[in-house]
């Protein structure tokens, strides 16, 4: 089947919405790096929006009805929003999931040393990266330090014109001839990736260049770091042991090509999926079935831990809902989620001609091309993958051409080649009709993502017709 160029399709007041929503997402893209500026971002629209916070509706015992809002917030590094509809919770809930952790590094708990007069953070990589992409390059530092006393330091260095940057070295090509003899996977080593933060055996200060035999001491150039540290933030050496760092390129996302038609950006895995989904539901008119937003951590690590798409924060927030909402029981909690609808809302690989070979070009998702569809994941066999039905996707088809949406269908990759996955088969573990839909991504993991506008915006009316149309129903 052959698919449209989105822009083809767009009159001249669509494609100034589309420019629009995009700038939009690129200041969301600038002021969320990490998981916790995210839903710091995400709670502060969500509260303009008219959204109230679930655990204090829960102390003041509010009834929930039809129309209200509520979010859920887990660990500074998920959430979950709901739109209560007009018919019942048992008829099932439309969805939209997607993550909002990204690759990376991050900083060790035991992470400063000097080395040849050098000082480092020590660092270990978070999810799959190629680990040469990270050295040579500008880098930020965000996060948080939690002090013993229970106060919060948080730090976003890197970003501003007048911030410094910070760095992973690398062998300079002259003598690089063993390195470039290995393999991509080890032309560096994760234990390499140490980032440099300083080379300086004092402190820079206009009132006193130089301490007397700051120079002379060993270790002087951690101690000065140390000092910065301590005189600019109030961090201790000790206070790394409950912090969480994360390393991320510096710079801001930006447009790109001469027609300005594309997004260039860190970490559009899978805030590409995230803000148009966030913005559906805020957008969204005339619910009928309960709508929700789940936007979580973890992903790229196999959705572990409490603030990953495994833990049960999602199913209790709804318990509490509809315990809010005078209908709660377990089964017909169970029979909420069964009846659900997702759309798991996460990037595809985008056709690269230069790639050619790794791609099956008749399933493969292009840029411009619109929201795409994986009825599968998983890799090779399918493995690991949620399966999508076909009634579900003819109930989605329709939904799409009444809203004169542009789609897509593709695999990721040819079939022996690879594969990955996402949140879906987390959640069709209820029993619930889930598949898997997002944007056409270049550079997949690498320190620059690159996303059609017109993808993104297509992407934003599908999930807003799909919250809006959607009803199908397992019982």
């Amino acid at each position: 089947m052959e698919r449209k160029n989105v822009w083809n399709t767009y009159d001249l007041k669509t494609q100034k919405a589309c420019d629009t929503f995009a700038e939009e997402y690129i200041r969301f893209l600038n002021e969320g790096k990490t998981e916790r500026e995210c839903i710091d971002r995400i709670v502060n629209d969500a509260e303009a929006e008219g959204y109230i916070e679930l655990s204090e509706a829960v102390r003041e015992g509010k009834k929930l009805a039809a129309g209200d809002k509520v979010y859920s917030v887990w660990m500074n590094k998920s959430i979950v929003l709901f739109e209560i509809g007009t018919e019942p919770f048992e008829h099932g809930l439309n969805i939209l999931g997607a993550h909002i952790d990204s690759p990376r590094l991050d900083v060790k708990q035991n992470p400063l040393y000097e080395d040849s007069s050098i000082a480092y953070l020590d660092t270990h990589y978070y999810g799959g990266i190629k680990k040469y992409h990270y050295v040579a390059q500008p880098l930020a530092l965000h996060g948080v330090v939690v002090k013993k006393d229970g106060s919060t330091v948080v730090l976003s260095i890197g970003e501003d014109e007048d911030d410094p940057v910070f760095f992973v070295s690398d062998i300079l090509i002259h003598l690089a001839q063993q390195q470039l003899e290995k393999t991509g996977a080890k032309v560096v080593e994760g234990e390499d990736l140490d980032l440099i933060i300083g080379s300086s055996p004092v402190v820079i200060d206009a009132d006193k260049k130089k301490e007397d035999g700051q120079d002379e001491k060993k270790d002087a150039v951690k101690e000065a770091i140390l000092k910065i540290l301590k005189r600019d933030y109030g961090i201790e050496e000790a206070d790394f042991e409950s912090a969480e760092l994360e390393i991320v390129p510096a710079g801001k996302a930006r447009e790109a090509g001469f027609d300005r038609s594309m997004i260039l950006a860190y970490g559009q895995d899978d805030r590409v999926c995230a803000y148009p989904s966030m913005r559906a539901i805020f957008e969204a008119k005339k619910i009928k079935r309960t709508s929700c937003c789940l936007l979580v951590d973890k992903e790229e690590i196999g959705s572990v831990g409490a603030t990953g798409m495994r833990s049960h924060f999602f199913e209790n927030a709804l318990a509490e809902v509809m315990n809010l909402a005078g209908c709660y029981s377990e089964l017909a909690l169970r029979r909420t989620l069964a009846n659900s609808c997702m759309l798991s809302s996460d990037v595809s690989a985008a056709y690269d001609p230069l790639y050619a070979s790794f791609f099956e070009k008749k399933n493969a998702a292009f840029m411009g091309s619109g929201l795409v569809f994986n009825k599968f994941t998983g890799s090779r066999g399918k493995s690991g993958s949620n399966d999508a039905n076909a009634e579900f996707i003819a109930h989605l088809r329709g939904i799409f051409d009444d809203a004169s949406v542009c789609t897509q269908t593709a695999e990721l990759g040819k079939v022996d080649i690879g594969g990955g996955g996402t949140i879906a088969y987390i959640l069709a573990l209820y029993g619930m009709n889930v598949i898997d839909s997002g944007v056409a991504v270049l550079n997949m993991h690498a320190p620059y993502e690159a996303t059609s506008k017109a993808d993104l915006y297509e992407a934003f009316r599908a999930y807003k017709a799909f919250l809006e149309n959607a009803d199908f129903r397992n019982q």
